[in-house]
């Protein structure tokens, strides 16, 4: 088979080119701001001003002025929300919501950008910018030059002609002809006389009553246009669209000059003016990095450094990729012409990516000696499956520099083989080296410590390689420095971030594999596809690694990333890996069990309703609570429907209705057997017995791993159900479960953080800290101390560090707002330095729009700055959370990077399996059971030193819950 290159996928990936540089393009900067709003998650700068929609349109312009080559670029803008139109029409658009609260303050920014890049911002009084996107299109179009109207509005598709085009920018597609009438089903010229027919309910143009836009396009493909429909209206053969048309005949002419773009606007700008002009690149950056925009500023930068006008290394925070070798003779250039090589690419720009089909040994061996003479690997896999404990690898994709990957395909056509099944019919398997072969190759470089190698969630890969005795290194994961740099403020998927950075759509694995029950496994994908997916995604790796990699720099983040969450990839891979064994019986039976329990409880709710229902339906069981048995009024959503959340039931409950308590119960034990005892019985793998459960890296806020397929995070710790699950975890034959959990490590990092010098001596002197903190502010001595009392000291250490309010206090301790709120004052009085911290983190927060833990990892807050009450208090309660919960994740994370090597010098056997929230869960010989335990706790309380002691206890047993 020859080798099958993807030459030509422009990095634009379809968008609108005019080619000889005579275009004009005409950004719908109106219609683009709510696009971005509402596709891009929410952003905030450091002062709190939303900038998400910014952020979009910015990406935007970049990549439209990289990609495109124009003469001519305007923004167009709506001046105000009345026009011309109102004047025939008053309740044009009446119905429109206002702007969200959050988008109000882009739109000034928006043109702000606008102005940053030299570009003409175009709006005028009275007009729509529709209107003058319009005018526009007709002038240039007179003019001679091609037209490209950079939106998706349906509006504006009857301006599509020849030289009349349109592009969406979010979705990399362009609409013609074709696109338009796949949508109305009328060429371009006729859309105006679908939509005076269809109306809009969104603009308030009324139309024709009962007719739709598929009625009205084969009205209007039969009878030519909408004057000669109406005059021939009493013809029509159904009585009630005939009708209708008699009826509303004006109605629908009005509401066709409502939908005729105006092309004869006065031009606020001659059509000269519009000339692509060089920007002020100071002015530029200046703007971007005050709205925080650090990746484009990146962008801007290497595309100065590439066209000389700054110099190489001077000033630019973007590394640029190493030029790629020339190739020693024609047959050893990878993919292209033979020795093609650019001076220099920049992840911005990339006029045509080159990825090539690896199938045989010479050529995976030309890629590896390239990726040692340019130093780094962008490395991904591809599998048959998402659990990589067990998964095939079907193939690695490899990219040197942006633009230049290729795939080597190892697998493909393996697993119908492997099912047995005969297909004369089907094709042979595709040419492959030999998985074999392959990993020997590769190992050499893979293990290089001269070439760095760049994944991305590579934690995924670093089992898969391990597998096959490969252990790779050094890594950089452009997922985790995203995470470092960004936190919560977005997701870190490769794709999200190739939208949020690069402005690129990859494409999607849904177009490759398929969905639902056609969707096909990766091997089974033919080589051409696999190679265009596969091959991007290292290449969008590299690209992205090269644009974050230099903010950890600029951010002061590198020491987070080196030493917290990157050299903990390794470490949670072979925890993944190692999975926990499952008494498989033992679910089995407590399934059984709850099943029993569930019917009990099912028989005693519906005895108290009166009458059978379905318990599980909201619905159902709404109408029961406050319609048949009167429990108040109830509250409904949207749906009609009446809430019947926890929080209802738990007040109903209180008020000593009986129903309501069974129906909580029968949801904690219907989500227990539904969440645990059945579905970890499936997810026990037939390959190694065990259950392996996936740890998000970059999930959270504040550094915390998750744990995914299955969650092994929330199973009740306090419940009998919740015990019986954890006695399931079993150890190995031989073996014990080791479990290390810190004690009180948020209350400790409250006092160090704090400098709260009364429990700060409380946790040195090794006393129980609910009771010298209920002698503290109660004013009790401790030999005298009521568990009472403890347990309201206990409530308001915990309560505090979450932010609970006096109703949430009193409702836990069940005693009155009032007296809460007493407790709470009398707390902070004593403890002032607690409060004086909390209120210089809430002012830290609205000052950078995040806060920091001990070891400087920073915890975004994107509603701090909100006029919404509800909301800024919400985010200002997490302001004080977030560095306490986040610290302790970093101690954790420490104390996980040791424990490798700290149990390795120690010759011991313990592997670590889980990690769940405080407490780590480790597997080890029971000969070597108490020595692990020290060597763990020793590890855990030294991973930091602060002022009060970090104390770590130890369990062991057969199982997790008599270890824990």
């Amino acid at each position: 088979m020859t080798d099958a290159t993807a030459a030509s996928q422009n990095d634009a990936s379809g968008t609108a080119s005019n080619g000889d540089g005579s275009g004009l393009y005409l950004v719908d900067g109106s219609g683009f701001i709510f696009r971005a709003f509402h596709a891009l998650p929410m952003l905030t700068r450091p002062d709190g001003t939303p900038v998400n929609a910014v952020l979009g349109f910015s990406n935007m312009l970049l990549k439209l002025l990289a990609d495109a080559r124009a003469e001519a670029v305007a923004v167009v803008f709506d001046s105000k929300r009345l026009n011309f139109r109102n004047e025939f029409y008053p309740d044009y658009k009446a119905h429109r919501p206002e702007p969200p609260e959050e988008l109000k303050p882009q739109f000034a920014l928006i043109r702000e950008a606008t102005e940053a890049f030299c570009l003409p911002c175009l709006e005028l009084e009275g007009y729509e910018a529709d209107d003058l996107i319009a005018t526009y299109a007709r002038l240039a179009q007179e003019a001679g030059r091609q037209v490209t109207i950079v939106s998706s509005d349906k509006d504006l598709m009857q301006l599509v002609r020849p030289g009349v085009g349109m592009f969406d920018p979010m979705k990399n597609k362009t609409i013609g002809p074709d696109e338009v009438f796949e949508k109305f089903g009328v060429a371009p010229d006729k859309v105006v006389d679908v939509q005076a027919l269809a109306g809009d309910s969104v603009d308030n143009v009324p139309g024709v009553p009962g007719i739709g836009v598929k009625t009205a396009a084969q009205l209007i493909t039969e009878y030519g246009d909408l004057e000669a429909l109406l005059a021939n209206a009493d013809k029509i053969k159904q009585p009630a669209r005939r009708q209708k048309l008699i009826e509303f005949a004006e109605q629908a002419r009005i509401s066709r000059r409502l939908v005729l773009l105006d092309e004869n606007v006065p031009p606020p700008k001659p059509l000269d003016e519009l000339r692509v002009r060089e920007p002020d690149h100071q002015r530029l950056i200046d703007f971007l990095r005050a709205q925080g925009f650090r990746s484009i500023v990146s962008r801007v930068e290497m595309e100065m450094l590439k066209d000389g006008r700054i110099a190489d290394g001077a000033g630019s925070s973007a590394a640029p990729t190493s030029a790629a070798p020339a190739a020693k003779d024609p047959a050893a250039a990878p993919s292209g012409e033979a020795g093609e090589r650019p001076a220099r690419k920049t992840v911005l720009n990339v006029p045509e990516v080159r990825y090539e089909l690896v199938q045989d040994a010479d050529t995976l061996r030309r890629w590896v000696e390239r990726a040692r003479e340019t130093g780094v690997l962008a490395v991904d896999t591809e599998t048959d499956s998402l659990t990589p404990a067990t998964a095939t690898l079907v193939g690695v994709s490899l990219s040197t520099e942006p633009g230049i990957a290729c795939y080597i395909p190892l697998a493909h056509g393996s697993s119908t083989a492997a099912a047995g099944q005969l297909d004369f019919d089907a094709p042979p398997p595709p040419v492959q080296i030999p998985t074999t072969e392959a990993m020997a190759i590769l190992k050499d470089v893979l293990e290089d410590p001269s070439v760095l190698k760049i994944g991305h969630n590579f934690k995924f890969d670093h089992q898969l390689f391990a597998r096959n005795g490969i252990a790779v290194s050094p890594v950089d994961d452009s997922m985790l420095i995203s995470y470092v740099l960004d936190g919560g403020a977005h997701g870190h998927g490769m794709d999200e971030l190739a939208e949020l950075h690069l402005a690129y759509t990859p494409i999607p694995f849904k177009e490759v594999c398929g969905t639902g029950k056609s969707q096909i496994t990766f091997d089974r994908v033919p080589l051409d596809k696999a190679l265009a997916y596969a091959a991007e995604d290292a290449d969008i790796t590299l690209r992205l690694w090269t644009l974050l990699k230099p903010r950890l720099v600029d951010d002061r983040m590198v020491t987070v990333y080196e030493t917290l969450d990157r050299p903990l990839v390794p470490v949670v891979a072979d925890m993944e890996r190692a999975g926990v064994r499952i008494d498989k019986k033992a679910l089995s039976d407590l399934s059984q069990s709850l099943s029993i329990r569930l019917a009990e409880i099912e028989k005693d709710v519906h005895a108290l309703a009166g009458q059978s229902f379905n318990i599980g339906s909201p619905k159902q069981l709404g109408e029961i609570l406050f319609d048949t048995l009167k429990l108040g009024t109830g509250k409904k959503g949207k749906t009609g429907a009446y809430s019947t959340d926890s929080s209802v039931l738990e007040e109903l409950a209180e008020q000593g209705h009986t129903i309501a308590q069974r129906v909580l119960d029968w949801r904690q034990l219907a989500k227990l057997k539904s969440t645990y005892t059945d579905a970890l019985q499936e997810k026990i793998s037939p390959v190694t017995g065990r259950v392996h459960t996936a740890f998000a890296l970059a999930a959270t806020n504040t550094g915390r791993l998750s744990s995914t397929d299955p969650n092994l995070q929330n199973i009740p710790v306090r419940t009998e159900e919740g015990k019986k699950i954890r006695r399931a975890f079993v150890a190995s034959p031989g073996h014990k479960l080791l479990s290390v959990d810190y004690s009180q490590i948020e209350l400790r990092l409250v006092a160090e953080m704090a400098n709260i010098q009364a429990l700060q001596d409380a946790f040195r002197d090794g006393l129980d800290i609910h009771a010298a903190t209920a002698a503290q502010v109660f004013g009790i001595p401790l030999e005298q101390m009521t568990p009472d009392i403890r347990r309201k000291a206990k409530a308001i250490n915990f309560g505090i560090i979450y932010g609970i309010s006096g109703f949430g206090l009193g409702r836990q301790l069940g005693i009155a707002p009032g007296e809460a709120n007493a407790f709470i004052k009398t707390y902070l009085e004593r403890f002032h330095e607690l409060k004086v911290w909390m209120e210089s983190i809430k002012s830290f927060a609205r000052q950078h729009g995040y806060v920091v833990t001990l070891f400087g990892r920073r915890c975004y807050m994107p509603g701090i700055q909100d006029k919404n009450a509800a909301r800024r208090a919400f985010a200002e309660r997490q302001a004080i959370n977030a560095p306490i919960q986040g610290t302790a994740a970093d101690i954790m994370k420490r104390a996980m990077n040791r424990m490798p090597g700290a149990l390795a010098a120690a010759g011991s056997n313990a592997r670590m399996l889980l990690q769940v929230h405080d407490e780590l869960l480790f597997e080890v010989p029971e000969a070597e059971a108490e020595d692990a335990a020290r060597i763990v706790r020793g590890v855990m309380e030294g991973a930091a030193h602060l002022g009060v002691p970090l104390v770590a206890e130890a369990g062991i047993g057969d199982n997790w819950e008599e270890a824990h």
